[in-house]
């Protein structure tokens, strides 16, 4: 139930960033979902890797460069998933920045309730 209530907050928080950051189009909730779903596979599964291998660029930039390598993974699910466009890799650095925010603090709201 906790996995379905993330995925649907993911899917708003997607919904939201196509709202306010332009280079982010989503054709609809049901994109979003998808969208949401493949982000969270490709971040369990790709996301790691990808820290693991760019470590001493991360080590230099003081973990700056995550926001690269988060922003990398958004624009790649924008590519994967009809319905779900990103245009550009500074408007996926941000989405994915946004993304995490509204998806973390709704979740910890949703914990507390």
């Amino acid at each position: 139930m906790r996995w379905i209530v993330s995925l649907l907050v993911n899917a708003l928080a997607l919904l939201l960033a196509a709202r306010w950051i332009d280079g982010i189009h989503v054709r609809g909730f049901g994109s979003a979902v998808i969208a949401a779903l493949i982000l969270g596979i490709v971040n369990t599964l790709i996301r790691p890797i990808l820290i693991f291998f760019t470590l001493p660029l991360n080590i230099v930039t003081l973990g700056l460069f995550t926001f690269v390598i988060n922003g990398f993974l958004f624009y790649l699910v924008g590519n994967l998933v009809q319905g779900f466009e990103v245009r550009t890799l500074g408007a996926a650095i941000l989405g994915s920045l946004l993304v995490t925010v509204v998806s973390f603090i709704v979740n910890k709201v949703i914990s507390i309730l």
